[in-house]
């Protein structure tokens, strides 16, 4: 008989369970033939009980007179410091030692000791099954709590937890996806795949797992191996995060607390040994262990053209990380028609750029068109010729001309439809994970709500006593976290006025130099767009911070909540801070500033126009820098960041006896910890936005991403892999809110290229004039100039605009206003109604999986009444 003790908010009870005879006795009888016979690195010391989590804390460090030998072995149920001086199941010097440095600590170190103590006890209460090591660092002694669950613990939590028990398994079908039907539609060997060492992941059809049916869930399997280490750490997670320490009414519960008071320094499952193959050639690729299979078939850069092993990520990491992954990789799959497209795109436009009429006008109108200064002229601006922006005028050709409209047009249209098949293969990957009926609320608080809750009441849907907080106090919280992020955004607002008085006020004197003053406005813009990356990194993660500790403060109730209101005003704040620059540019400057003889000023000084080349090549100069900027500046943070963290960890926990002999616990606490996948996803989500929402300025832009992209996947992976410590397998069914937030983006990128045609790009007006005066585009350019009105400068001068003499808009600027309107109405219902047609056609859930799925359960409910009849039916079908 092994009692267990079942936690929830505020009712600790024991239940007493009596696992079935027949599983005690294939258990024992495993133990008994496999004693001694496993890996010793991932095992207690008798080489048969799985680690399934350690918890670490650190401790005084003994005089350097007084070491020891590194990591001597202390096995006990009851942690070393709290035995009693000079007794110690391997004798000698040592237990007196650490008394002696236990005697010696503050009251705060001994109360943390009491903490353990009670924390430890109630997890054997539970079934937990305890180990202790100890190391001795350069620095500090760490001592690592090794944990282990029993199969009948288990088994209960698995019940309690609404697993899935595995039948029907059969072998998982080959990779579907578009590229995988093009190879087999034309018959070719599929470059992209790779086979996997060992037996691969299968898809089974399951059923909810119930302790009454183990024997029949065994089958051929030991009780030692049907639960994966996965389901294993997940399960010993969720015990740590229950248990409690002290007083539950005052949130004394979960390691979680433990960990933020310090009482351990870190809690984590063990990665299945080391990551690196035997060099010598002697090791077999079909014994690879897990974490090896992932490095050699995912996380190294020669595999960057094939597909991920997403099963395998799957059963190590769980579905939470793989859905990220498998995100990441459709996503970047899907960058390439775009990407071939947008090149095609600007190369087009490289070889029709000399047949432009409009550039080769401002070529040739050398001494025709004496244009008005860019700045005051009592600030010693001059006139300039037109023609010496011939080459910006060409420039502004690449990014600006009929291709790039279609290209608009093609990305809308990609954008949803790339979403519309990503819900499709989601819904796949759910099925074949079985996360389909995963629920998304979590029925227990988080350990922050239940530390800082003022008061008790009683859950609508257990009934269970727990930690409350007034639902109106809430409300006024985030309304005032509401205000907050507003500020936050005035904020931006502010920058992006001075980096706007930043470029007037460099101009000034550039445009004064001879040399230099047809470079001006280039000069001043790339260096205002370098200013504004490194003012978007600063605030970025200054507002991450502050977010946090915002959301933490509103009391959100479960983790679920917590994480989509803190990626709520995270995203708010970043959306502002990276798009605020380029949304200027397209759609605000140059368009109040006056005319000759009456400019508009901001802080007395003149607003400033848009460059020589036009708006949409600043706009696009604008863009790179921040775009590609900011992957770089990421992609190099996720290169050295982690390598910087783990030189820290290793010099702060030093092992530097015998590192030869390094244990899986000293290598997996020496790795950096996982800062989870929040970073990730936002770092790829605004991506999205810069290739959608701003694609008809930049057509090259889905190159760039795809680029990017290529390296991401080897980097996360890498990370993951090799240079975190591993994370708990959390269950998920999809990207969570993400999704949300790219259809939000989506939307607001066909209104935003719809705008961006109409009136930053000169295709409408160039269209008009064609249709109105001359389909050959003779005199366009000198259309487009207005001279100034009599006595508003020294001498007579152009500046771009459709006005009189006297500086009154003409009647084509009208006219050019109502067709802009009437594009952006024709353009944004055409493609929105074809992304609703699109959004019919194209079903959330494909009708075969909808089917498998009603004959999965089909299948499940008839294994329930008679298991035997119905898996030799199934079988046969």
């Amino acid at each position: 008989m092994i009692i267990y003790s079942n936690f929830f908010p505020l009712n600790f009870q024991y239940v007493v369970v009596e696992p079935p005879p027949e599983v005690n006795d294939e258990c024992s009888r495993e133990n008994k033939q496999s004693k001694h016979s496993k890996a010793v690195g991932t095992y207690f010391r008798d080489g048969r009980r799985k680690i399934d989590y350690v918890l670490v804390h650190e401790e005084l460090s003994l005089a350097p007179s007084r070491s020891r030998s590194h990591n001597t072995p202390h096995q006990s149920s009851t942690p070393l410091p709290f035995r009693q001086e000079g007794k110690s199941p391997q004798g000698g010097m040592l237990p007196m030692l650490l008394t002696s440095a236990v005697h010696h600590s503050t009251p705060k170190q001994n109360r943390k000791m009491d903490i353990r103590k009670t924390f430890l006890d109630k997890l054997k209460s539970q079934g937990i099954e305890i180990e202790e090591e100890f190391t001795e660092g350069k620095r500090t002694n760490v001592r690592f709590i090794k944990l282990h669950a029993p199969f009948p613990l288990l088994a209960h939590w698995a019940e309690e937890l609404g697993f899935r028990a595995r039948i029907l398994c059969q072998a998982k079908a080959e990779e579907d996806n578009w590229s995988a039907r093009l190879f087999k539609s034309f018959r070719l060997p599929n470059c992209f795949a790779q086979e996997i060492p060992g037996d691969p992941p299968q898809v089974c059809c399951t059923y909810p797992f119930r302790r009454s049916k183990i024997s029949t869930l065994l089958g051929n399997l030991d009780c030692e191996s049907y639960f994966t280490s996965t389901e294993r750490s997940r399960i010993v997670n969720e015990i740590l995060a229950r248990t409690t320490y002290g007083d539950r009414r005052k949130g004394e519960v979960g390691i979680e607390r433990l960990l933020k008071e310090g009482v351990y320094t870190a809690s984590y499952p063990l990665h299945e040994g080391c990551y690196q193959e035997d060099k010598s050639g002697n090791q077999d690729q079909y014994k690879l262990n897990p974490r090896q299979v992932l490095h050699g078939y995912w996380a190294r850069w020669s595999k960057w053209p094939k597909y991920q092993p997403l099963d395998n990520v799957r059963e190590y990491f769980g579905e939470k990380i793989a859905f990220y992954f498998a995100w990441l990789g459709f996503y970047t799959g899907w960058l390439i028609p775009p990407s071939i497209v947008g090149v095609l795109i600007f190369i087009y436009g490289l070889l029709t750029v000399e047949e432009d009429p409009a550039s080769t006008q401002v070529c040739h109108s050398q001494g025709q068109y004496p244009m008005c200064p860019l700045c005051e002229e009592s600030q010693g601006c001059h006139q300039w010729d037109l023609s010496d922006v011939c080459t910006y005028s060409k420039l502004s050709y690449l990014f600006d001309h009929p291709g790039t409209v279609a290209f608009a047009i093609f990305v809308s249209f990609w954008a949803v439809t790339f979403l519309e098949y990503w819900k499709r293969y989601s819904a796949r990957l759910a099925h074949r994970w079985d996360v389909v009926d995963v629920e998304r609320e979590e029925i227990r608080p988080r350990p922050e709500f239940a530390l800082k809750a003022p008061s008790i009441a009683t859950n609508p849907v257990t009934g269970i006593a727990e930690p409350a907080f007034p639902h109106s106090i809430r409300r006024k919280r985030i309304m005032a976290g509401v205000c907050f992020v507003f500020l936050m955004v005035c904020m931006v607002i502010i920058f992006i006025v001075a980096i706007i008085i930043y470029r007037i006020v460099v101009s000034i004197p550039l445009f004064q130099h001879e040399t230099l003053k047809s470079q001006a406005q280039v000069i001043a813009n790339l260096s205002g767009a370098v200013v504004n990356l490194v003012l978007i990194m600063a605030l970025g993660r200054f507002y991450e911070k502050l977010a946090y500790k915002l959301t933490t403060w509103e009391m959100h109730r479960t983790q679920i909540e917590f994480e989509d209101n803190l990626t709520f005003k995270v995203f708010a704040f970043q959306f502002v801070n990276l798009y605020a620059s380029p949304f200027y540019i397209a759609f605000f400057k140059g368009r109040f500033i006056g005319y000759p003889g009456n400019y508009l000023h901001i802080f007395g000084l003149r607003n400033e126009e848009c460059s020589a080349g036009g708006c949409l090549v600043e706009l696009s100069q604008q863009l790179f820098i921040i775009m590609v900027g900011k992957q770089v500046i990421n992609n190099a943070q996720e290169i050295l960041w982690p390598k910087v963290q783990a030189w820290w960890q290793n010099r702060k926990v030093d092992f530097t006896q015998n590192k030869d002999k390094s244990k899986p616990w000293e290598a997996d606490y020496q790795l950096v910890e996982n800062a989870g996948l929040f970073q990730e996803y936002l770092e790829m989500v605004m991506q999205f936005g810069f290739i959608t929402i701003f694609v008809a300025a930049f057509p090259l832009a889905p190159l760039f991403a795809l680029l990017n992209n290529v390296v991401e996947i080897r980097l996360d992976a890498q990370k993951f892999v090799c240079n975190t410590r591993r994370t708990v397998g959390h269950q998920a069914k999809n990207i969570g809110i993400w999704l949300r937030i790219l259809e939000f983006l989506v939307h607001l990128a066909v209104i935003s290229n719809a705008f961006l045609i109409s009136f930053t790009s000169e295709f409408l007006p160039k269209i008009l004039y064609q249709y109105e005066h001359s389909w050959s585009m003779d005199g366009y350019v000198n259309f487009t100039l207005a001279i100034s009105p009599k006595g508003a400068m020294a001498e007579p001068c152009y500046y771009r605009s459709y006005r009189d003499e006297d500086g009154k808009l003409s009647a084509f600027y009208w006219k050019l206003l109502v067709v802009r309107l009437a594009f952006v109405v024709i353009f944004e219902h055409f493609v929105f109604g074809v992304c609703r047609l699109i959004d019919a056609v194209v079903p959330d859930v494909p009708k075969t999986l909808a089917n498998k799925m009603k004959r999965d359960r089909y299948l499940a409910k008839q294994i329930l009444q008679d298991p035997d009849h119905h898996i030799r039916v199934a079988e046969c079908t």
